[in-house]
């Protein structure tokens, strides 16, 4: 049946095909990614109005691997790279001396260009992930299951991604009021016309805002001791350090070696005791909370399988991940990662259609809904025994 997916789920999902992305630089492996992230979106997305911004992460991925190959063109460096192929020669500009070791100008290699074109499209794979994630997932109901702890935090978040589509519908309205009534809607004058009252009823939401959240509670705190608070402050810095040391190690690839693993662990089970004991200074209710059923888990697991496999690397190298470029060789296709891609895209069967919003159905030029109950449409005037302006 259709319904929306719990918000985590879709972003458990999308951080998933994030990890698998961050270990590869392999060209056919990210433009696999981004295919089937288009996919998923494509059939799960809704009718809101975030769910259209996917075509604008897709552009600003574009943008990023426009900005990596100029910047690598213009710094380039690869005169001492060995055997390399030159593609053409930018005129060089000497620097001064305490900018040694940056280069302004001069040759561009093929090497160069293919090597700031997977680090490009590697980032560009990663912002889509979250552009993903953001198209999938109402934001406001992601926010809504955060722990109590980080309760102010998610509703100035929430007020935040307000503000723009508020503006935005302001405008129109506006707009439309001034085409009513024959004044310009375009020009300075229509902006001079149009600020004012999109202004006034910024502020009439925003004393709304305030008098909705004075009326519920917002800024109570329960029953916490100081020692509470400080043991809550302690658990989240070593927590927060603990996930640091942890995440640069095992994605960084530095020489930590086994002790990536026990620390980020041991730096999430103490996030969330910290969480745990915070939560306790806020009360509040959840109003038809979001389930989390069979298609949630198996949402979960579609992305939970490329990023493991990705960082066991279990029956494939290390090359086919990340091909080599100095010397310049052809990206292989490895069957493994492939496979863990592909499962990626089974959220968008997995997962159930999301509620769109119900439309008259309209035949033969009558409305279903303007239909009465006992009759075809007509309104009945005209008929024996029937009162004008009875009520229904």
């Amino acid at each position: 049946m259709p319904r929306n997916l719990h918000p985590i789920a879709w972003w458990l999902w999308a951080l998933g095909l994030a990890t698998a992305a961050s270990r590869t630089t392999n060209p056919i492996l990210l433009m696999l990614v981004l295919g089937v992230l288009g996919f998923v979106v494509a059939n799960r997305r809704g009718e809101a109005p975030w769910a259209r911004a996917f075509k604008y992460y897709l552009f600003l991925a574009l943008v990023v691997i426009a900005i990596r190959v100029v910047s690598r063109s213009l710094f380039g460096g690869d005169t001492g790279a060995g055997d390399v192929h030159v593609l053409f020669t930018l005129p060089h500009a000497p620097l001064p001396s305490w900018a040694a070791g940056v280069q302004l100008g001069g040759p561009v290699t093929l090497e160069g260009t293919l090597s700031a074109l997977y680090a490009g499209l590697q980032l560009g794979c990663l912002l889509c992930c979250m552009g993903a994630a953001n198209t999938l997932a109402n934001p406001k109901r992601a926010l809504r299951v955060l722990p109590g702890a980080l309760h102010e935090l998610g509703v100035a978040v929430v007020v935040t991604l307000s503000v723009a589509p508020q503006l935005v519908e302001s405008v129109q309205r506006v707009r439309r009021a001034r085409k009513l009534r024959g004044g310009a809607t375009r020009g300075f004058r229509a902006l001079r016309g149009i600020a004012i009252p999109v202004l006034e009823d910024a502020l009439e939401r925003s004393l709304r805002l305030a008098a909705a959240m004075d009326s519920r509670g917002y800024g109570r705190t329960g029953s916490a001791s100081p020692r509470a608070r400080r043991a809550t402050g302690a658990f989240m810095v070593v927590g927060m350090c603990g996930l640091c040391v942890g995440a640069y190690g095992l994605f960084g690839g530095s020489g930590l070696g086994p002790l990536s693993v026990p620390a980020l662990l041991g730096g999430s089970a103490l996030c969330c005791l910290g969480l745990a004991i915070g939560s306790r200074r806020v009360r509040r209710s959840h109003y038809r909370p979001d389930p989390w059923q069979a298609p949630e888990w198996a949402v979960v697991a579609c992305g939970a399988v490329p990023a493991v496999l990705f960082l066991v690397s279990a029956g494939f190298g290390a090359t086919g991940l990340n091909p080599s470029v100095y010397p310049l060789t052809w990206p292989s296709l490895p069957i493994i990662p492939v496979l863990g891609v592909l499962v990626a895209a089974l959220a968008g069967l997995a997962a159930p259609p999301p509620l769109r919003p119900a439309r008259a159905v309209v035949r033969e030029g009558k409305d279903d809904r303007a239909t009465p109950p006992g009759g075809d449409g007509s309104s009945g005037a005209g008929r024996p025994g029937h009162r004008v302006g009875a009520s229904a």
